[in-house]
Formats: structure tokens, sequence, C-alpha cells
């Protein structure tokens, strides 16, 4: 890799942008709300740390079903900021946790904190802002619902459709953008 741009467009062929893992992040988002509101929000709260640790393989998994290389170069300088701050958002974990101690919805606000600050990274490792907007949209929701009181359902499903909703946008970024470099090689 000799520049920026270069390591960007080697991230962005192996993983379609991240859209993927958005997607699979705002499912499990959505299985985290279902499990809070047909059992508790301790299993909800359980639901979304399991649920988080699987996240990547099932995004590399289903990304490779529908076509994606599915990995980046080896000397991608990027793949440690990435790993960076995946270590940074699993060291914040516990803090999310202990804040379930004292309201369980608090966890789930927590999180939404913690993720939209690891989304704002992908801007870079990506090489597009629509990160910028992910990682405000769902630290934004997390200050709203906090200040609403808002249960934990409502903040684990907020997660969801936020990460859903954008996941999908950032997919049809990357769908649109190969076509386009498919049309101009010809």
């Amino acid at each position: 890799m000799t520049n920026l741009q270069e390591a960007q467009q080697d991230m962005k062929k192996g993983y379609g942008y991240g859209s993927v893992g958005v997607i699979v992040s705002g499912i499990v988002w959505l299985v985290s709300s279902l499990a809070v509101n047909f059992y508790s929000p301790q299993n909800g709260i359980w639901t979304l740390i399991i649920g988080g640790v699987l996240i990547f393989p099932v995004a590399n998994l289903i990304g490779k079903l529908i076509g994606l290389k599915g990995g980046h170069d080896k000397n991608n300088p990027l793949a440690k900021l990435t790993m960076e701050g995946t270590i940074w958002m699993i060291m914040c974990i516990p803090l999310a946790f202990g804040l379930s101690l004292i309201k369980a919805e608090w966890f789930f606000q927590g999180m939404l904190m913690i993720i939209g600050g690891r989304h704002l990274t992908f801007a870079t490792v990506y090489g597009t802002r629509i990160y910028w907007i992910l990682g405000a949209m769902l630290g934004l929701a997390a200050y709203i619902l906090f200040k609403l009181e808002a249960t934990a359902f409502v903040s684990a499903l907020t997660g969801g459709v936020i990460e859903i909703i954008l996941g999908i946008s950032i997919y049809i970024l990357y769908r649109s953008e190969q076509k386009k470099q498919t049309a101009g090689n010809y």
C-alpha cells in the first residue's frame, strides 16, 4: 500500500464499505430489543454482547455469499486502525455494563454512544463520510433516549433501526460505486 486512497480502496472492495457488518449489527440490535421485550432487559444485554461477538464472522460469511472478497491486503495499514477501534470498543463494554447495574436502559444508550464513536473511525477506513452521519446519529439517539428516559426496548430498537437503514444506504452506495467503476472500464 503506497497511499491512503489505495488502502481505502482495498478495504472498500474487501468489505463492501462495511455495509454488511452494519446491517448485521442492526439485526443484533433488533434481536436484543426482542429479548428485552419478551424476556428481560438483562437477556437483551447479553443478547447484544454475545451477538456483538458474532457480527464480524457472520457479516464476513454473508459478504462472501454476495460476492465480497471478505478480507484486505495483509499490508493494509488501515487494518490496524480497525483492530484498535475494536479493542477500544471492547474496553468500553464494561463501562456500559456498569451503567446497567444502575438502570438497564443505560446499557443500551451507553452502547449506542460507544458504537457510534467506533463508526466514526470507519469514515477513515472506508474513505466515506456516511460513517460520520451514522456515528452522529447513534450518538445523538443515545443522548435523546437518555433525556427522554426511554426504555431498554426502545433504546435497543432505535439502534437496530438506525443501523439497518444506514447499512442498507451504505450498501447501495457501494454497489453504485461498483457500477460506475465497471462502466468506466468499458
